[in-house]
């Protein structure tokens, strides 16, 4: 009889983040599991309950119909996070009775985590499992729940084991005096999909629909358009840069109108192409056509984007937060190790020009980082690895508690 799992999570399919793309690959990959999934519904048209992949997933809150990314975080959708602590525990008593869950899943602290606690606390006997997805900065975090700190601990305390994304995260734990068993499991790329080779005339194509000249470089960010991921630093650096330099930005968010105003003001609509939501199939030929990847993150609980482009085989920049040193070295700072990027400053659009350039200039440590940051990703970061290791930290959590 398979075991029975129980996973809480703001946010699932058909939104995508990094996340909500975790729980897929590693479910999909876990077949000898029952997997139920509570979540929030914003979206009135998406069904209350519909099995997606191998997971049931319940949806519980109040929604709208079509709502905007922008209207998540606009009264009343704004209010469903706040209350999911408590819609989803009352949810996941209501399943319990009839499925018997072996284990519970709590994926980020915030939200999920309070509504795990509260399921945890009145079922003690089941263990409960909390991965550290976290991309925000801690600080904002901390400071969101001060008044319930002591609640918030707990959400640590009382977990069986932590899994974190990267050691920034389990580092967290530990601060947040969390004194049991921890992995760091990172999250991982469909490396197949975002290494596939294209056709000159399939690039073309793309290439030919956004009007690129021979002349001209892309820079591109894949990008919930957030404060955190500081796109602005990004154009504004266009105006250190050479005019045949070009920024795609992929992906939606509530910061969008204000980047708009921001390109407009500077007056780069020709040089910055806002491109909306760009489905996870079509996403690797954009980079395909584009010459180097660019996140100047303020915080980053991994960084997938960074993964999926050294994947399809182009340089990429960051800045040095949060997960992103676990797997980019930049050949100025990281000796000894294999250079699979360049770290740019915080909030520094210079530096951004700067290792902009570098890149374009410099075609040998362009070529050696290419190379490198394929091979790190394909020995560390394929989803068939990451669902093994996680399938071990399951089956300790319920062996443990037989």
């Amino acid at each position: 009889m398979p075991k029975r799992v129980l996973i809480f999570a703001v946010a699932y399919l058909p939104y995508i983040g990094g996340a909500e793309l975790a729980i897929k690959e590693i479910t999909d990959r876990i077949g000898d599991f029952q997997f139920d999934l509570i979540t929030l519904r914003f979206d009135s048209s998406h069904p209350k309950f519909e099995r997606l992949g191998n997971v049931n997933v319940y949806r519980v809150g109040f929604s709208r119909p079509k709502p905007a990314m922008a209207d998540l975080i606009k009264f009343p959708l704004k209010l469903n996070k706040y209350f999911f602590p408590f819609t989803a525990y009352f949810k996941a008593r209501q399943l319990h009775k009839r499925n018997l869950y072996d284990a519970i899943w709590a994926v980020m602290a915030a939200y999920a985590g309070f509504a795990a606690l509260f399921f945890k606390l009145r079922n003690r006997r089941v263990p409960y499992l909390l991965t550290l997805q976290e991309g925000d900065p801690i600080e904002s975090i901390l400071k969101r729940v001060r008044f319930i700190s002591f609640l918030f601990k707990k959400i640590f305390a009382e977990a069986n084991f932590v899994q974190a994304i990267s050691h920034y995260l389990a580092n967290w734990a530990r601060q947040m005096n969390f004194k049991g068993e921890l992995a760091v499991v990172p999250n991982a790329v469909d490396i197949k999909h975002f290494s596939q080779p294209y056709t000159e005339s399939e690039l073309a194509e793309l290439k030919s629909r956004f009007g690129k000249k021979q002349d001209e470089k892309y820079l591109i960010t894949t990008s919930r358009l957030v404060s955190k991921n500081a796109v602005d630093d990004v154009i504004k650096s266009l105006q250190f840069l050479p005019e045949n330099i070009k920024f795609l930005v992929l992906g939606t968010g509530p910061g969008e109108e204000k980047l708009k105003r921001l390109t407009a003001e500077l007056k780069f609509e020709k040089r910055v192409m806002f491109l909306g939501q760009v489905g996870h199939k079509e996403m690797p030929k954009y980079l395909g056509i584009s010459d180097i990847f660019i996140r100047p993150s303020l915080s980053e609980g991994l960084g997938n984007s960074f993964l999926e482009a050294m994947a399809a085989g182009i340089p990429v920049i960051g800045t040095s937060v949060g997960g992103i040193p676990d797997f980019l070295f930049d050949p100025e700072t990281d000796h000894g190790k294999l250079p699979t990027g360049l770290f740019c400053e915080v909030r520094n659009p210079q530096s951004i020009a700067k290792k902009v350039k570098t890149l374009l200039e410099n075609n040998e440590l362009r070529q050696k980082i290419v190379a490198n940051a394929k091979n790190l990703v394909n020995e560390n970061y394929d989803w068939s690895l990451i669902a093994s290791k996680m399938q071990t930290i399951f089956d300790k959590l319920i062996i443990n508690n037989n």
